[in-house]
């Protein structure tokens, strides 16, 4: 797992770790300065819908603090990240309804999802991210989990 930018790999090849962590870092800055986020990035194993095999990428939890109300907080998020150069994928089939959206840049395509302090994955990250956001009385924690891939094109339509 990669905090703060002190590497800790297990069980792969550094060198393997070290490329799919890469494919996060535009995310990762993303989260961390506009967004002022505290995030942990890993290297990850992606079931890829476009190729239908799971491929090397990584995973980015990430958790910020907010008076804001959860769906103001996903509204601006989402309205932030394009303004950042961030594109949405050729025919991204996410799930809008569900604040978790398909982006592209920098050669990696990330679906970003939010979730809020109603709903938790329960990971070592989410623990370590969500202990290192200092909480004012008035403000609330949130989250989102982002899954990077190397940028690939669409899948056609009718081959699923």
């Amino acid at each position: 797992m990669i905090v703060a930018g002190a590497a800790e790999i297990r069980g792969q090849d550094a060198t393997e770790s070290s490329a799919q962590v890469e494919l996060c870092l535009e995310a990762e800055r993303f989260l961390r300065g506009e967004m002022e986020m505290q995030a942990i990035t890993e290297p990850d194993t992606i079931d890829d819908w476009r190729t239908g095999r799971m491929v090397p990428g990584c995973r980015i939890t990430a958790a910020g603090a907010t008076t804001w109300d959860s769906r103001s907080v996903a509204r601006h998020f989402f309205d932030v990240l394009p303004e950042s150069g961030w594109v949405r994928t050729p025919d991204p089939r996410d799930a809008p309804n569900e604040a978790s959206l398909r982006y592209r840049r920098a050669g990696a395509d990330c679906l970003f999802t939010f979730y809020d302090q109603w709903s938790a994955l329960g990971t070592d990250a989410e623990f370590a991210v969500s202990d290192a956001v200092p909480l004012e009385d008035d403000e609330s924690l949130y989250h989102f989990l982002v899954m990077c891939t190397p940028e690939a094109p669409a899948k056609p339509r009718g081959d699923d």
